[in-house]
């Protein structure tokens, strides 16, 4: 009797599940039918079957690559010649701590449409894309193997405006993809100019001592190896500022990955 009665309980449960999924599926369908996507680099028509990706595949495969050969620490493009025997001048500068970082494609077009999108336009929904790609730049080979992401915190003025912290969308993104664990572990101490007003020799001074660990992350970092991730790499100085506060929270190691990294020698759309 017991068993009859509770399958006389979840048919009902399961059939209205069913009605739900089937017209979810439809007003999706309607949806895509009477506005029809555009991609967000080009603009060119999603056909319905792709309707709900937000970049087409001919922009997907035109994000532009760094050449090669890399710095093996930073991966800067070297031109056609090796790494300078005192190491490569991009990097020179950073914190030991920082071993090193990666990126997914080149800050110039159609890349640096996404980022504007994502970091001014409120298209978070590019967050989980961008993420995937950049889980895959972080696993190539050179270092060890981070055990937790945390994602370099932004002004809480910015957030605000924008109404989310873009960097946190791309650390959750791209610690699923690794199977790894997020944590919220950083704060901004204090607020700046943008890094994209100023020129590469003030940035540094910019976000020196601008980051700190939160207290009730400290022994959740403590001799671990930190992913740290952010949108854009430009010179590296606040990967560094972050992962400095990292060091002097007992973090061991921290490497660092972006969606998009700026070159002096491309061109970029991204204000």
């Amino acid at each position: 009797m017991k068993r009859a009665a509770a399958a006389a309980t979840v048919a009902p449960v399961r059939w209205r599940a069913r009605v739900v999924a089937r017209v979810a599926t439809a007003s999706v369908g309607l949806l895509d039918f009477l506005l029809p996507a555009g991609c967000l680099a080009c603009g060119t028509w999603l056909p319905g079957g792709t309707a709900r990706s937000l970049l087409c595949d001919r922009c997907r495969s035109r994000l532009p690559r760094a050449a090669w050969p890399r710095c093996a620490r930073c991966h800067f493009p070297l031109g056609t010649g090796r790494e300078p025997a005192d190491g490569c001048r991009e990097c020179a500068a950073w914190p030991r701590v920082l071993t090193r970082a990666r990126y997914a494609t080149v800050l110039a077009p159609p890349a640096d449409t996404l980022v504007h999108a994502l970091k001014y336009e409120g298209w978070a929904e590019l967050a989980p894309e961008m993420g995937r790609s950049m889980a895959r730049a972080a696993r190539g080979p050179g270092g060890g193997e981070p055990s937790v992401v945390v994602p370099v915190p932004t002004t809480a003025k910015r957030a605000r405006a924008r109404g989310y912290n873009q960097a946190e969308l791309l650390a959750r993104a791209v610690a699923e993809c690794l199977d790894l664990p997020m944590l919220d572990g950083l704060v901004r101490t204090r607020s700046g100019p943008t890094q994209v007003a100023l020129p590469p020799s003030r940035r540094r001074a910019n976000v020196k001592r601008a980051f700190a660990v939160r207290r009730d992350a400290t022994s959740r970092l403590r001799d671990r190896h930190v992913l740290l991730v952010d949108d854009v790499l430009t010179t590296g100085s606040t990967a560094g500022a972050a992962a400095e506060a990292l060091a002097e929270a007992g973090v061991c190691e921290a490497t660092f990955v972006a969606f998009a990294r700026a070159l002096p020698f491309r061109r970029s759309n991204a204000r």
